[in-house]
């Protein structure tokens, strides 16, 4: 063997090593501390050595250096000797950082972090019941389960459904365990039939089987004050879903579609401060409204936005057919693998209702194509100032690193990228930066999103709001303002 193949290999062991050393405190700080640790909004719970190292590679995309694991590991080990609250830590922004500042680790970490130092207090947590188990609700589910910890979050009780056949809830855990977009479930499922419960990685989840949503009496199975999410799309308005808060046990109601009348439609980073206790249902709009949302909102701040055309190309979903049959919808009966199904989309127009100063300025259009997952916006957009590529693309990534929407933007510059390769973001919407054209005040921008899995991100930051158990994103990150 040559002396480089023996370094690269020597090399390589050393790092792995290291990611070793990651694991433990990764886990001790979520089991003891509800402490979420990620690298630019990757999360490092549950990972092996080799995805750690895959985590830290992904830095270079975004801020073109590799995060090195001999900077992360000894903020971890520090971190695990804090007396830490709940949090969602970005450990790749604090290596960043302090090898830009430099001096104490110690007393960095104290200046960074000092909102949740100190602060490891008990809380109840906040009930959740999933009304519906279609796509969404079974993301959501996998979402809850994963961040279930010692129950101070969201604690996933119960789903409601109709009752399909007899052996309804083996289909049902079944699906929650296999899912041919998003992959097996991590970890362990079980049955029990004579409670109608099933059993995943500790949440035990009550199965309730009924037609109506204003009968069920939530708290005989010690459900209170529960946030019930509706996602079976059946009821879109408040009369409808009203129902729910006549049953025992609810709180607030939240939709994972449009809401229509007066209904508040939210999108997490933009408008959800507007959220009232006295709301007690709400929207949280649509995927690709909240894909395209944040980053209008970071667009029109520095540059300003006369008017523009969405044109969204997006993947099918449930509401269509596998074969040509009658469908109430205008083309969408026609066969979903087969066809590019040209329809209407109301993202344009919903955009006004997180952000008032688009109503009026976007008009849309919607093509379903054969791909089960993931799904681009194309912004074509008539600015107020002049604008170059390089200039779009550098604010845009600054936003996606060190803006309050680094949950909800991300960036990426690569040729080799496809649809397949944004399944499972945790992003609301993603910014090919190599696709955007500019062109004095004439802007098209391309933006990937992940019309499931991300959505129900944003989805669950809603959750976590209404029930009150938000954790602080830190380091903090400045508003769009400072950078625009």
């Amino acid at each position: 063997m040559t002396d480089t193949f023996v370094q690269a290999q020597a090399g390589w062991l050393s790092r792995v090593a290291l990611a070793e050393k990651m694991i433990p405190l990764i886990g001790k700080l979520y089991r003891e501390n509800n402490v979420v640790t990620s690298i630019h909004g990757k999360r490092l719970i549950n990972l092996s050595a080799i995805e750690i190292l895959q985590a830290h590679r992904y830095a270079q995309q975004v801020n073109d250096t590799e995060l090195e694991l001999e900077k992360t590991l000894p903020i971890l080990e520090r971190l695990v000797e804090m007396d830490l609250g709940t949090a969602s830590i970005d450990v790749g922004q604090l290596a960043y950082r302090f090898d830009a500042e430099g001096g104490d680790l110690a007393a960095f970490l104290g200046r960074e972090l000092g909102e949740v130092v100190g602060s490891s207090t008990e809380t109840s947590g906040a009930d959740i019941v999933l009304y519906g188990f279609g796509r969404i609700g079974r993301l959501l589910a996998r979402i809850l389960i994963s961040h279930a910890g010692r129950g101070k979050g969201l604690r996933l009780r119960a789903v409601v459904v109709r009752k399909g056949s007899e052996n309804d809830l083996e289909k049902r855990a079944s699906l929650l365990k296999r899912d041919s977009v998003h992959g097996p479930f991590n970890g362990t499922i079980t049955v029990d039939k004579e409670n109608n419960t099933i059993l995943a990685n500790g949440t035990l989840i009550q199965v309730i089987y009924s037609n109506d949503p204003a009968t069920v009496d939530y708290t005989q199975y010690g459900i209170n004050d529960a946030i019930v999410v509706d996602n079976t799309g059946r009821w879109r308005d408040e009369e409808g879903l009203s129902q729910h808060l006549q049953s025992k046990g609810v709180k607030r109601v939240l939709l994972t579609a449009p809401g229509k009348g007066d209904l508040k439609n939210i999108v997490h980073g933009i408008n959800h401060e507007g959220i009232e206790d006295t709301d007690r249902i709400i929207s949280a709009a649509s995927c690709t409204t909240n894909a395209i949302t944040p980053v209008l909102k970071a667009i029109n701040d520095r540059f300003g936005v006369e008017h523009g055309h969405v044109e969204t190309v997006h993947s099918f979903t449930n509401d269509q057919n596998l074969i040509d049959n009658f469908h109430k919808g205008a083309r969408r009966g026609r066969a979903a693998t087969l066809n590019m199904v040209l329809t209407e989309t109301g993202a344009a127009k919903a955009v006004s209702k997180a952000l008032p100063e688009f109503a009026g300025k976007l008009t849309g259009n919607a093509i379903r194509v054969p791909t089960p997952d993931v799904s681009m916006a194309v912004l074509n957009l008539r600015l107020e100032k002049d604008a170059t590529r390089d200039e779009v693309n550098d604010y845009l990534r600054q936003i996606a690193l060190n803006s309050n929407l680094r949950q909800q933007i991300d960036y990426i510059e690569s040729s080799e990228v496809v649809s397949n390769d944004f399944v499972g973001t945790t992003r609301a919407g993603i910014v090919d930066g190599l696709a955007t054209i500019a062109n004095g005040k004439n802007l098209v921008l391309y933006v990937w999103y992940d019309n499931e899995f991300g959505y129900s991100m944003q989805v669950v930051r809603i959750m976590e709001l209404l029930g009150g158990v938000l954790p602080p994103v830190l380091p903090h990150r400045k508003q769009i303002s400072e950078i625009a």
